[in-house]
């Protein structure tokens, strides 16, 4: 039995709390990767159209048998600098991505990176009006969008983004942009959620609560995320490991936990470790 709670979405779509990502894992590698996120119980699947894994990604579900209703698909708009974006540009991408997919809807489809020096988001977000109304995406949102960001598509737009999916881990916990999505009605949601590499895992703050709990420091940390509300998508190609993320529902952190899992933050090792939103435009 899948036992992921999900969250509901400000247009009423239901939204696992934790799904699986695919960042970085090849196409030719996603569908088995996929695949054994699906039979571990995963319904959530998160890929991109900049991953270049959309295809592997589209067969491992079609070759599930999960039946389309139980999953959650979502992708994003590589809104590169290499042309200007449009309705036309915008709309072309998305049936891109449909197609490599083998699908005929997503559930969640995202701006990738507000690239704010271009100044058009906005009319990205329009098309993607356009998107939500047609049902081809069951909810939109964006992902890596400031405040400022928000700020603009809610002088110039009536659609609320579903999810703002950002880089969120104790080491970069992101409060005032989470206090300001909670006021909004939008969903927030974790890429990289247990940092990069191994040094927010190898924290004795993180040990030591790992150790306590008998459980792994990733879960752990996956554990603080569902406990603060956040949507997750951790990623592995590794089977015991895309197991053993999906396993963090059995047990619950404590004040004292949470705690210090939270003042991570503000420690000497607290810090963005992806690219800043208001300079990427790669």
């Amino acid at each position: 039995m899948n036992q992921v709670p999900a969250i509901r979405l400000n247009n009423g779509t239901l939204m696992p709390q934790l799904g699986f990502g695919v960042w970085q894992v090849p196409d030719a590698e996603a569908e088995q990767a996929v695949g054994t996120a699906l039979e571990a119980g995963y319904r959530s699947i998160d890929t991109a159209a900049i991953y270049g894994n959309e295809r592997g990604t589209g067969k491992a579900l079609a070759a599930s048998g999960v039946d389309r209703a139980e999953l959650f698909v979502t992708t994003k708009l590589w809104n590169g600098p290499q042309q200007k974006w449009g309705r036309d540009e915008v709309l072309r991408a998305f049936d891109d991505s449909l197609g490599k997919l083998g699908l005929d809807h997503v559930d969640l489809y995202l701006i990738h990176w507000p690239r704010p020096m271009r100044d058009d988001f906005v009319a990205i977000w329009k098309a993607f009006e356009e998107i939500a109304e047609s049902g081809r995406a069951r909810a939109v949102g964006v992902s890596n969008f400031r405040p400022a960001d928000l700020d603009r598509l809610a002088a110039e737009s009536a659609l609320v983004p579903a999810v703002n999916q950002v880089e969120l881990h104790p080491l970069f916990p992101q409060e005032e942009l989470r206090a300001l999505h909670a006021s909004r009605g939008i969903a927030t949601e974790a890429w990289s959620p247990l940092g990069q590499g191994k040094e927010l895992l190898a924290l004795p703050a993180v040990t030591e609560i790992a150790a306590k709990h008998g459980r792994s420091a990733a879960q752990v940390v996956l554990r603080w995320h569902l406990q603060h509300g956040n949507v997750v998508i951790p990623k592995s190609v590794t089977p015991s490991r895309i197991r053993e993320n999906l396993d963090v529902f059995g047990f619950e952190l404590d004040a004292d936990d949470t705690a210090a899992l939270d003042a991570l933050g503000a420690g000497p090792a607290g810090r963005r470790i992806g690219p800043d939103p208001a300079e990427f435009d790669v």
